[in-house]
């Protein structure tokens, strides 16, 4: 059985996509740089392949694709350095970066 991919890609405006694919990812890589895929890519080409991971069951991949579009770009980043450690740190809630929540005014009445 043929593999299901999940693959990033860097877009020349610096953005990253995300997808699936059952093609060989270098041939899927190649319609979106010719513009034959509709969609974001068409736009931001040039593209590169930043990261690609075979899964056997389609289903598997599609819930992995599905996830990594959630992410942060910083947990994009840590995923296609391969730095698991960034990508821990990425994934735990920045609280200090939120600005405080302070109780209403004496004597607000909302």
């Amino acid at each position: 059985m043929n593999p299901t991919y999940v693959y990033i890609l860097c877009c020349a405006d610096g953005s990253y996509y995300t997808g699936t694919t059952r093609k060989p990812p270098e041939a899927r890589v190649a319609e979106h740089n010719a513009g034959t895929l509709a969609g974001y890519t068409r736009t931001r080409r040039p593209v590169a392949l930043a990261w690609c991971e075979p899964f056997e069951r389609a289903e598997d991949a599609i819930a992995m694709e599905r996830r990594i579009k959630g992410w942060t770009r910083r947990k994009k980043r840590a995923l296609i350095e391969d730095d698991w450690a960034a990508l821990q740190r990425a994934a735990k809630k920045d609280f200090s970066r939120r600005p405080s929540i302070r109780p209403p005014p004496a004597g607000y009445s909302g």
